[in-house]
């Protein structure tokens, strides 16, 4: 008798005793991918399952995209905006609705303090695919689930849309999978909590979906592990603050060109210890008028960095479009280097 953590419909941790899975995995279905957006574009995989059973934390690619004992996947949108203008998420195989629960807040726990017990998965869907399988779709938009217990649904439903309910602080929806009330990492096929910690020699880069995973052959390509990524970049008209970029408060404007002041900002996720960070600002025409470059303090899930930009020379800036380009280099290599337009009137 092995003793496992199973999900409540909660989403509160509770233990129990249950046999141990078995080292196959009977008609498990094939997953598609959860959400209804461009991974690593529109989209990122913010956090992994937890491989390491102890008390440390590694995703299962020896990355450190997790935290000590999560059980889910969590595909985050890079800010409130994002959240507000709508992004489905979707069954990810076909089955039944089993529960739903909606009508909770949308609201980070920096304001709510956290969630009421037993609701820590805030707004969720559970899909029975039969045979002991189910998914649970986790902090949905309130008012956004568009199914009720009963309903049939293909890979690709719609169930409900990417939301801030339940105990979060970004956008997103933490998607899990359980057979027979085992909980399982989709990228391996394997038991949450049990076994040992991947043999890690050096975190690694960009790496395939492993075999034994639970995704589709789509959805592998599509979710091919990435350590790093930019979740947004650009310019402000005031010195950049994390909240404000994060609520989508410096996009989709162009900027004033008589702004005494331009701030330059980035945020990354995945930044290891040591890693450079350099942020450049290219004029409309074609001139640097800046470089900022910084490293990262330690192993941080998500990174801000914001700066000024003064003007080079009296008067307005130079009307028309400016490029932002964000570089992560991990010593030698260069991680990502991604460029962002903002127009300057």
């Amino acid at each position: 008798m092995a003793v496992s953590f199973l999900f409540s419909w909660g989403g509160t941790a509770l233990l129990a005793a249950t046999p141990a899975l078995s080292a196959e995995l009977p008609d498990a279905p094939a997953l598609e991918v959860p959400v209804r957006c461009r991974i690593g574009a529109e989209c990122f995989v913010q956090n992994y399952v937890d491989a390491d059973p102890g008390p440390g934390m590694r995703d299962f690619a020896c990355g450190r995209l997790t935290y000590d004992g999560h059980k889910g996947t969590d595909f985050r949108l890079p800010d409130l905006e994002a959240m507000r203008r709508g992004v489905a998420v979707v069954a990810a195989a076909p089955g039944t609705v089993a529960r739903v629960r909606d009508g909770m807040e949308d609201v980070s726990i920096r304001q709510s303090g956290g969630a009421p017990a037993g609701r820590e998965a805030g707004n969720a869907v559970v899909v029975d695919h039969g045979n002991g399988w189910e998914t649970q779709y986790s902090h949905l938009k309130r008012g956004s689930i568009v199914v009720k217990p009963g309903d049939r649904v293909q890979a690709g439903t719609v169930l409900a849309q990417v939301g801030l309910s339940g105990n979060t602080e970004f956008p997103h929806v933490d998607f899990g999978i359980r057979h027979d009330g085992h909980t399982l990492d989709p990228y391996t096929g394997k038991e949450v909590g049990t076994g040992e910690a991947p043999a890690c020699a050096a975190d690694q880069g960009a790496v395939p979906v492993p075999s034994g995973t639970l995704w589709s052959a789509d959805a592998r390509r599509t979710l091919a592990y990435r350590p790093s990524a930019v979740l947004g970049a650009g310019l402000a008209t005031e010195a950049p603050k994390a909240e404000v970029a994060r609520n989508g408060g410096y996009g989709g404007r162009p900027l004033p060109a008589d702004t005494p002041v331009l701030g330059v900002w980035t945020e990354l996720m995945g930044g290891r210890q040591g890693d450079r960070v350099t942020l450049e600002v290219t004029g409309p025409d074609g001139r640097r008028l800046f470089r900022n470059e910084g490293a990262v303090p330690r192993p941080l899930a998500v990174l801000f960095f914001g700066t000024e930009m003064r003007k080079p020379a009296p008067g307005s800036w130079a009307p028309g479009p400016y490029r932002v380009t964000v570089t992560l280099r991990h010593g030698d290599e260069t991680v990502l280097r991604e460029e962002r337009q903002v127009e300057v009137r």
